[in-house]
C-alpha cells in the first residue's frame, strides 16, 4: 500500500492522506495535489540519462522520458522523494540536486518539483526498476535537444523543463 500526502494550491500539507492504487490520482478531489519528485539526470561528463517508461504504466506507457521520478511517500519532502526515486528506477545517487522549477497540474493533481541531479559514476551502473523502465541510453546535449523535439517525448515533462532545455539550446550555438 502506497500511502501519499495532500497539498493545497499554495503547496501545503493539508493533512489528508490519499491510498494510491492503480490510475486513481485523478480522482483525487479538486484543489488538492500530491507531491512529485522530477529529476533530470546529468553525467559529470555532460551526457543525459534517457528513459524508456515500462509499457504496463498508468500514464505515457512505453514512453522515453529525459527524468527519473515519482510520487512522494506520506512524509516525505520533494528531496527526500528524488534522492529515493532516483536511486529506486537509476541505481544511481545524485552528488547534487538542484531545484530548477515547481508547476501545478489541475488535470493530474500533482505539485511537482524539477530538479537537475549531477552523478559522477560508470555508465553502465545503471540498475532499471523492473515495473518502471525498460531501457535506457545517454545522450549528449544535441541529442536531448532531439530527444525533447521529438514525437516520443512526453510534452508535460518538456515543458516543465523549458528554461533548462533553452539554456542546453544556447550552448549548442
Amino acid at each position: 500500500m502506497e500511502l501519499w500526502d495532500l497539498y493545497d494550491g499554495e503547496g501545503k500539507r493539508t493533512g489528508e492522506i490519499w491510498e494510491r492504487k492503480h490510475g486513481n490520482f485523478m480522482e483525487i478531489p479538486n484543489g488538492r495535489y500530491h507531491l512529485v519528485s522530477d529529476i533530470l539526470v546529468q553525467h559529470k561528463d555532460g551526457t543525459f540519462l534517457l528513459c524508456k517508461r515500462h509499457t504496463c504504466k498508468d500514464v505515457y506507457p512505453g514512453y522515453w522520458e529525459a527524468s527519473a521520478g515519482g510520487s512522494a511517500l506520506q512524509g516525505e519532502n520533494a528531496e527526500e522523494c528524488a534522492r529515493r526515486e532516483l536511486f529506486e528506477e537509476t541505481g544511481l545517487k545524485a552528488d547534487s540536486l538542484d531545484l530548477i522549477n515547481i508547476s501545478f497540474s489541475d488535470k493530474s493533481h500533482s505539485m511537482v518539483y524539477c530538479f537537475t541531479a549531477t552523478v559522477d559514476c560508470n555508465k553502465d551502473a545503471v540498475i532499471l526498476q523492473e515495473s518502471e523502465t525498460t531501457e535506457y541510453k545517454w545522450v549528449d546535449a544535441a541529442g536531448l535537444i532531439a530527444y525533447s523535439e521529438s514525437d516520443l517525448a512526453i510534452k508535460t515533462s518538456v515543458k516543465r523543463y523549458e528554461k533548462f532545455y533553452d539554456k542546453v539550446r544556447d550552448m549548442l550555438k
